[in-house]
């Protein structure tokens, strides 16, 4: 790997993250197209984390706030508490089944049928809970966490995407636009730092290793989070003015491009 091609993956990796768009049907599309072979687990590491680092820095003050609710001698911080238990009940379906199925998922979903499928049919998903939406709901229950949780679990088959799932579960449960988009920017930490976890293990145990130069390695760091983190901020601003629609568009137009090329 370059650091053209390093910069590039990084970049539909930064962007795609935290949009309803599927980051991981991306990379493979991109890889595929331009004919990119290989696994290069270090790099994806290495760009998880700066996808991670992004979302964090996004997220300091209510991980912050969520952090010393659990504290002892500290104000009691119902609010806190709860939002900490919704994210960790919302987390568990998609650590199990990532754990489960990873394998299954990379040796058989990875194909553009797939992925052109679950483009189409979530953006369908989406578009339908955000034409229902209510906003009236304050935050996420447990009950809620558990449903979010599980419709996230679905996020695993490429083209799906974990943010779009999360944004769609949470409007149907009544959240806003923006409160959907920020409780999927908190379950993301968790499912990034699980998802490298595995990547390491992985090279740790020399599955698919190829070796990757150190200067790709960090272009595809600082790319990766620089990116993310400007996709996030935007993210919510476009969604609070504008809408989803846009993004139901672009995937419905991706998946019939997708459709198209297959029966070419």
């Amino acid at each position: 790997m370059d650091i053209f091609q390093s910069v590039v993956l990084a970049l539909v990796q930064g962007v795609t993250e935290f949009l309803p768009v599927s980051s991981s049907a991306h990379l493979v599309l991109v890889r595929d197209w331009l004919n990119w072979r290989g696994e290069h687990l270090a790099f994806d590491i290495t760009v998880h984390a700066g996808t991670l680092c992004a979302v964090v820095v996004h997220c300091r003050r209510q991980l912050a706030a969520m952090l010393r609710a659990c504290l002892p001698r500290t104000p009691r911080d119902d609010e806190n508490l709860r939002l900490l238990a919704a994210v960790a009940v919302a987390s568990l379906p998609v650590l199990v089944a990532g754990w489960w199925f990873e394998p299954l998922i990379r040796a058989h979903l990875r194909t553009t049928p797939v992925i052109a499928a679950a483009t189409v049919g979530f953006a369908l998903a989406l578009w339908l809970a955000d034409a229902r939406r209510t906003g009236g709901v304050r935050g996420v229950t447990l009950a809620g966490a558990v449903w979010i949780g599980l419709a996230q679990a679905l996020a695993l088959v490429p083209g799906a995407s974990r943010a779009g799932v999360v944004i769609t579960a949470g409007l149907l449960l009544g959240l806003a636009r923006a409160q959907a988009a920020q409780f999927s920017f908190l379950l993301a930490i968790p499912v990034i730092l699980a998802a490298a976890a595995l990547q390491a293990l992985q090279l740790a145990q020399g599955v698919h290793i190829e070796a990757v130069a150190a200067a790709p390695l960090a272009a595809g760091f600082a790319v990766s989070a620089l990116f993310a983190l400007a996709t996030i901020r935007l993210f919510i601003r476009f969604v609070e003015k504008i809408g989803l629609l846009p993004f139901v568009l672009y995937r419905l137009l991706l998946g019939a491009l997708l459709f198209g090329l297959m029966l070419l």
